[in-house]
C-alpha cells in the first residue's frame, strides 16, 4: 500500500434555493442535517480524510462550499460523495466543480512536493484551481524547461508562509493540473501570484481559472453558512 497513489479531491457546492427554503420551513434548527452530514464524512474517515472544508460566501457567486479530500482510494472518494448526495443537505447541494488529482514530487525538483504529503498543517484559507500550460511547453528540451521553473520557485520562495500544492491531474480530468495555495492571509496570496507573473515560464500558461477562495472553518458552521 506504500506504493499506492495518493488522491485529492475538491469538491465545490452550490445550495439549490430548495434548501433554504427547507430551513425556513422547519420548526426545529437543522442541527439533525448538519449531523447526518458530518456523521456520513467520519465513517470514511479511515479510507478519506478531510483536510478542510472551506465556506466561499462572500467570495464566489456560483459556489458556496468546498471540501477538500484525500484518499489512497478512489473508489472510496466515489462512494463518499454518493453517499453524501444521499443526505438531507446533499440532496439540496449541486456540485458545480470537481477536481480530482494524484499527488508526487516535482520532476523537476523531487525535494519538491504538495505540502499537505509533508504533513504541513492546513492554513486559514485556500485558493484553488485548474491548471494547463500549452502544448509547445512539453516540446521544449527537458533542461529549458527545469531552469525555468526553477526561477519559477525561487520567486515563490519569497513569500514562505504560503504552503503550496500542486497536483497532477493528466489524463483524468480535463485540466493537467490542480494548483492549491493555502496562508493565513490573502494579501499573501495575491502578493505571490502577482509576482510569479514575472516568471518567463508564465507566456506557457494555457488556463488558471476559475480561481476560488474559501475560509476554512469547522464543517458545521461552513454548513451553517449555506443557510
Amino acid at each position: 500500500m506504500s506504493d499506492a497513489a495518493t488522491y485529492t479531491a475538491f469538491w465545490l457546492y452550490k445550495a439549490q434555493p430548495s434548501w433554504r427554503r427547507k430551513i425556513e420551513s422547519w420548526i426545529g434548527d437543522s442541527h439533525d442535517a448538519h449531523d447526518e452530514f458530518t456523521s456520513v464524512l467520519g465513517k470514511y474517515g479511515d479510507d478519506v480524510s478531510l483536510r478542510g472544508a472551506y465556506s466561499t460566501a462572500g467570495y464566489r457567486h456560483d459556489v458556496d462550499m468546498i471540501l477538500w479530500l484525500v484518499s489512497q482510494d478512489p473508489d472510496a472518494i466515489q462512494k463518499l460523495a454518493v453517499d453524501l448526495k444521499r443526505t438531507s443537505i446533499g440532496q439540496s447541494l449541486d456540485m458545480r466543480y470537481n477536481y480530482l488529482g494524484t499527488a508526487g514530487s516535482s520532476q523537476y525538483d523531487r525535494t519538491h512536493g504538495p505540502a499537505f504529503m509533508k504533513g504541513e498543517a492546513p492554513k486559514n484559507f485556500l485558493s484553488v484551481y485548474p491548471f494547463s500550460k500549452i502544448p509547445e511547453w512539453f516540446l521544449l528540451p527537458f533542461e529549458e524547461r527545469r531552469e525555468m521553473m526553477k526561477f519559477h520557485g525561487e520567486l515563490g520562495n519569497e513569500f514562505p508562509t504560503i504552503l503550496t500544492n500542486t497536483v497532477n491531474s493528466f489524463g483524468i480530468q480535463d485540466q493537467e493540473f490542480i494548483v492549491a495555495l493555502e496562508d493565513d492571509d490573502p494579501a499573501v496570496l495575491v502578493k505571490m501570484v502577482q509576482r510569479l507573473r514575472e516568471a518567463e515560464v508564465r507566456k506557457y500558461t494555457l488556463i488558471d481559472t476559475p480561481i476560488f477562495l474559501g475560509r476554512r472553518k469547522d464543517l458545521t458552521d461552513v454548513l451553517k453558512d449555506l443557510s
